[in-house]
């Protein structure tokens, strides 16, 4: 398969009309940011983050792990949460999103996959989720070689990165619209 503008812009759009979690995903990628940037959020807001990671693959990924990363993430003090996503939105607007990754991952249940979630919320201009359906459909495209590494480390996210951002610049579109394209085409 090769990945072209129109591919991606139809995809989207189905996307946008058939994915059950679309608008939910939207209204939180309107709202999050702000709220992250402003420290204008409760545990609510943080545990959506991880509950969408899982429960976006709709009942693919397994129940007890999703399960497990939701209950281990109430079991961190708030206020380290905050500290770590305070940390990261600044690294964020810093322009590395590693060192955000980074930070967000010292929380228990917030492996890589799940930090860039919580960058995609916090600048969806800049970080773009990670999981095995992603990845599948850029190396299927031939825009990633190596499989989907469960999970990925740091580095391994940032070459996904920097890959779905070059694939962004060249279809002219943001981040979430090559999502939800990476996301059909992995259907």
């Amino acid at each position: 398969m090769e990945l072209t503008r129109s591919l991606v812009e139809t995809r989207a759009r189905e996307y946008r009309e058939r994915e059950a979690l679309y608008t939910v995903e939207q209204e939180n990628l309107e709202t999050l940011p702000g709220a992250f940037e402003s420290g204008e959020y409760g545990r609510r807001d943080t545990a959506w983050v991880v509950r969408w990671y899982y429960r976006r693959f709709l009942g693919d990924y397994p129940d007890a792990e999703r399960r497990k990363a939701e209950e281990e993430l109430r079991d961190n003090d708030f206020e380290a949460v905050r500290s770590a996503i305070s940390d990261a939105v600044d690294a964020v607007d810093a322009g590395d999103v590693a060192v955000g990754i980074d930070r967000l991952t010292d929380l228990e249940a917030v492996n890589v996959p799940v930090a860039s979630a919580f960058c995609m919320f916090i600048d969806p201009d800049a970080s773009l989720v990670v999981g095995p359906r992603e990845w599948a459909a850029l190396r299927t495209a031939n825009e990633l070689e190596q499989p989907y590494p469960a999970p990925p480390s740091i580095s391994e996210y940032e070459t996904y990165l920097e890959r779905c951002r070059s694939l962004a610049d060249r279809f002219d579109c943001d981040l979430w619209t090559l999502y939800r394209a990476l996301w059909r085409l992995s259907a």
